[in-house]
């Protein structure tokens, strides 16, 4: 009895779709064993799980699972298979399989995973995005294309007779350009996994194109190109490979690239507790911009007492815990979202240790020491501990909202790509774009609170001139900051109040005022709602 419970707490049972879904929510890594329901999990490697768990010592890190494949519809590629198979998931997205009862393959990759995984939390490394086959994304962006970018990226196909057509099309609409490389690992082959060329296509491209640029792929593996090809998804995508032509387009999409790729950027999450925010909020401001960090982000936020007690979870056994609680719900603390060059590392050598006695003994000259507070002996500035724990604090800070943003028909594509830019400036995300004509009843999808206004039709003469780009703008606050970056209404009005705002730059008059934004949350879900089909209350980013 006590062998059989052990073996169920070595590694949890999934043998529903339901299960299955919850499993994908584990932190770390997972191992499965795919079992067929006539024959059951691999018992052989049992021990070898125990060992690893035993020697390894991660609960938190790496976590064991037998899966039946005949009841969950993910699995189905694997039923009716006799020998064993081992999945390896990593913060719920299948990285790996192993085919067989392999130990000492299965071993090592287990080893590397969760080695890696440590390195990752304690921000000695950065998890790379990687696409399936080992293609790792160098830089990415969304965009419409100008007319002279479509012409230089597809020179090649210039002479065919639905050029002109193509180049139309081209520019109507949202494409995504990526940056590709082949990481160093090796990956397992690409014939050997099983996938979706739907789910797939939806992971790749955007909208109608997936405009990809790869630099030196590996001959001894399969490029870019014919690995799209054999996902049937290649339609959807064109891949420059040549290695001059790249540079250039490289040098025409991302001007900076070659400069940031000696840079490490990274973004963590800091916050001010209530005492210092109240006292020198200003003095610690002037300190970060100093140090070359970006703020992209702030606001005040009171801490619930749940809150409170997740960031100051290091000092829960200490005596004074319970006034510190006390302390961090009493007003508000200020947090931020920065950004600079290593600057998880910078900002932990800036503010120092936890406490003011090691600060002093071991940093006399960090932000802990210098602001200090009588009342509590700890750091009065809280910093992520990792680059994985700053993408969930900045995530629950900072949750993505998302707004209807409209360039009217008079703006003219210079001038799109002119407040295109601005918008990327100001932190949005284009998470979906389309250009459309605005009938009747389209336009009603997105004015609808202003239909029975007198000047309604003079907005949908407007409207009809030509096409409008509508998009999906999304960020923290989204309503609010891209009301504020179109300014008032009035373009002579904005000059005056907003001289920065895209009203005072490119407005002509109160119709013609280049922009239109929703005015609350509620509106801006129903408009886009209406608008994307795809975007709905159960999907707020468009993902």
């Amino acid at each position: 009895m006590a062998g059989k419970k052990r073996e169920i707490q070595l590694q949890a049972v999934v043998n529903s779709q339901s299960l299955w879904d919850e499993m994908l929510q584990n932190k770390g890594l997972t191992v499965i064993d795919v079992y067929q329901a006539w024959c059951g999990p691999c018992k052989a490697m049992q021990t070898l799980f125990r060992k690893l768990k035993n020697e390894l010592n991660e609960d938190e890190l790496l976590h064991f699972v037998v899966a039946e494949a005949d009841n969950i519809v993910t699995l189905q590629p694997f039923r009716d298979q006799c020998e064993p198979i081992f999945l390896f998931s990593v913060n719920g997205k299948i990285i790996a399989k192993i085919n067989g009862a392999n130990a000492p393959l299965v071993n090592q990759k287990i080893i590397n995973l969760v080695n890696e995984e440590k390195k990752i939390a304690a921000g000695e490394l950065v998890r790379p995005q990687i696409i399936k086959a080992g293609f790792v994304i160098e830089i990415e962006d969304k965009r419409v294309f100008t007319e002279q970018q479509v012409r230089d990226f597809y020179h090649r196909i210039a002479h065919q007779p639905d050029f002109e057509d193509f180049v139309l099309f081209m520019t109507s609409g949202l494409s995504h350009i990526l940056v590709i490389s082949q990481g160093n690992e090796e990956q397992p082959a690409l014939g050997e996994t099983e996938s979706d060329p739907e789910t797939e296509a939806k992971e790749i491209y955007e909208d109608h194109l997936a405009m990809v640029t790869t630099p030196m792929m590996r001959k001894k593996r399969d490029s870019l190109e014919e690995y799209l090809e054999r996902q049937h998804i290649s339609q959807f995508c064109d891949v420059e490979e040549n290695i001059t032509d790249v540079n250039r387009f490289i040098d025409m999409f991302f001007p900076d690239f070659k400069n940031m790729k000696n840079l490490k950027l990274e973004k963590i999450l800091a916050l001010l507790r209530p005492a210092l925010f109240q006292e020198k909020k200003e003095d610690v401001l002037k300190i970060i911009e100093d140090e070359g960090f970006k703020i992209l982000m702030q606001r005040q936020i009171v801490l619930s007492e749940e809150e409170a007690q997740t960031l100051c979870k290091e000092y829960e056994n200490e005596d004074y815990f319970g006034n510190l609680i006390e302390k961090m719900t009493s007003g508000p603390s200020l947090a931020l979202v920065l950004v600079r060059d290593h600057g998880l590392q910078h900002w932990k050598e800036l503010i120092g240790p936890g406490s003011v006695e090691k600060a002093k003994e071991y940093l006399p000259e960090s932000l802990c020491v210098r602001f200090a507070m009588e009342e509590l002996p700890i750091n009065q500035l809280y910093g992520s501990d990792s680059l994985e724990a700053a993408e969930r604090e900045i995530r629950y800070f900072f949750p993505p909202q998302s707004t209807l943003a409209l360039l009217k028909p008079h703006v003219t594509q210079e001038q799109r790509e002119e407040i295109l830019k601005l918008i990327r400036e100001a932190g949005f995300e284009i998470t979906q774009m389309k250009e459309m004509l605005l009938n009747e009843e389209e336009a009603g999808k997105i004015y609808s609170k202003i239909k029975g206004k007198d000047f309604y039709q003079d907005v949908l003469e407007m409207l009809s001139e030509g096409p409008s780009l509508v998009m999906v703008l999304t960020k923290w606050n989204a309503v609010s900051d891209w009301r504020q970056l179109i300014g008032p209404v009035e373009p002579d009005e904005a000059k005056l109040l907003s001289p920065d705002s895209i009203r005072a730059k490119f407005g002509r008059s109160v119709l013609k005022n280049a922009v239109h934004g929703s005015s609350n949350t509620y509106e801006a879900m129903e408009s886009i709602t209406r608008i994307f089909e795809e975007f709905g209350p159960e999907n707020p980013e468009g993902n």
